[in-house]
């Protein structure tokens, strides 16, 4: 078991520090783990302390194996203590899994959509995690194409053991709903809901050390050495496991002659206002759902525990930052929200989400004893803990999940990562002008 350090005490190491963001400003207790030194031994070896890491530890070291997590930075410092904390259920690329593996498959998929809100929750109960898990959240449609689709989708949940969880708003209910009439109609999911990303990756960090997991950060891994028991290597030591499993997202660089050309990585951006008021709260959001609309490059907002706005967008796929997150994405805020003119803007930070051109999640076998889970494509809070599930299977010697991810044939990425996502950046301009339409 590795203690966690307070991030006042001597000997907290120098890892990176986690972006300024509203989820580090509101963090429950800052929490730092030591740098790897020396040798290490240990049943696993987990490459990234995001959720998947971090949920993958906790998975294997509550079935009884000794976990060793190796973190580059800092525990939660991606995607994972940046998003826009949505619990939205199911995995992208679904129905091409469906249309692969036929009805012999159907019960398993479905039965995976919503296994990462049933982990997230056992473990808030469990563990005592404060996350400020909120049940509620809409798909908006501003187009009538879109509305159609929203309709499409509620038809089939009809028949769902989730039915009455789903409700189709249209018309002025939506108006009031929303609080704008930027919108013609939503669908909302009250299985689905929101959280403080950063203090559930963080909760079950220290929920996995307390039960024996060894967490490094300030740990890069520079090698991984193949073989019976393989050797995970950094700058400061070493660690050597049956099994290794890759975490890292769209931070991985690690095993490039299997992942390279499938993994790349898009950045998204947020911006959080001052705390609004009752008054503006009862007006613009009243039922306290996370939103995400229905646009190819989406918007998405919520608010957060102390009310403030939580906005989202920009997702691009040319690495580069806007001069300014807050001009940009101020105003198309203000576009559904122009009473929140004014405001200030406390907060704006961005970071990297890991995509795959199939949209399907990367989950197989590098070797027969490295594993790897990513590319969850903006979906991770609630994929990143069901793949936790799967990777134990793995442990286990157990690969009927994992199969269903792994027999999924990969399209790479043309003119390889870098080239390739300005090929990507191109052919999200063409969506951009549907969305205009």
């Amino acid at each position: 078991m590795t203690s966690f350090i307070k991030a006042n005490d001597k000997g907290a190491n120098e890892a990176l520090a986690h972006c300024e963001s509203y989820y580090t400003a509101t963090v429950n207790q800052e929490i730092r783990f030591p740098q790897l030194q020396g040798e290490q031994r240990a049943d696993v070896c987990v490459i990234g302390g995001g959720f998947t890491g971090i949920s993958t530890a906790l998975t294997l070291a509550e079935r009884g194996y000794s976990v060793a997590l190796l973190e580059q930075h800092r525990i939660g410092w991606g995607a994972s203590g940046r998003n826009g904390g949505q619990l939205i259920a199911g995995y992208t690329g679904r129905a091409k899994l469906e249309r692969l593996h036929g009805g012999a498959a159907e019960k398993i998929l479905n039965d995976m959509a919503y296994r990462g809100h049933e982990i997230i929750e056992e473990r808030i109960k469990k563990y005592s995690i404060d996350c400020d898990l909120k049940y509620g959240y809409i798909d908006v449609a501003f187009k009538k194409r879109q509305l159609r689709e929203l309709k499409e989708s509620f038809e089939k949940l009809a028949n769902s053991d989730l039915a009455e969880k789903y409700r189709m708003v249209e018309g002025q209910e939506i108006n009031e709903v929303m609080g704008t009439e930027a919108y013609i109609g939503g669908l909302i999911n009250n299985r689905n809901g929101h959280l403080h990303p950063l203090n559930l990756c963080l909760g079950e960090a220290k929920a996995a050390s307390e039960i024996g997991v060894s967490i490094f950060e300030n740990s890069a891994v520079i090698s991984i050495e193949h073989g019976e028991k393989p050797w995970v290597k950094t700058q400061t030591g070493q660690v050597i496991a049956d099994f290794v499993i890759l975490a890292g997202n769209a931070y991985n660089e690690l095993e490039q002659k299997k992942l390279n050309k499938l993994l790349f990585p898009a950045t998204t951006f947020i911006i959080a206002t001052e705390p609004l008021d009752e008054d503006e709260v009862s007006r613009i959001n009243p039922l306290d759902l996370a939103v995400c609309d229905m646009n190819e490059i989406v918007d998405y907002y919520r608010l957060s525990a102390d009310k403030r706005m939580l906005f989202g967008g920009l997702c691009n796929y040319t690495g580069r930052e806007p001069l300014s997150i807050k001009a940009t994405l101020l105003p198309r805020m203000l576009k559904l929200y122009p009473e929140l003119m004014g405001k200030s803007i406390e907060y704006e930070w961005g970071g990297k989400i890991g995509m795959v051109v199939s949209r399907v999640p990367l989950i197989g076998r590098a070797s027969k004893n490295v594993f790897y889970s990513v590319g969850y494509c903006g979906h991770g809070v609630n994929v990143t803990h069901m793949a936790s599930e799967i990777m134990a299977e793995a442990v286990a010697g157990t690969f009927e999940r994992m199969d269903l991810f792994e027999r999924m044939k990969h399209v790479p990425m043309p003119l390889g990562n870098k080239l390739g996502n300005y090929l990507v950046a191109l052919g999200m301009m063409y969506y951009r002008l549907l969305d205009l339409r």
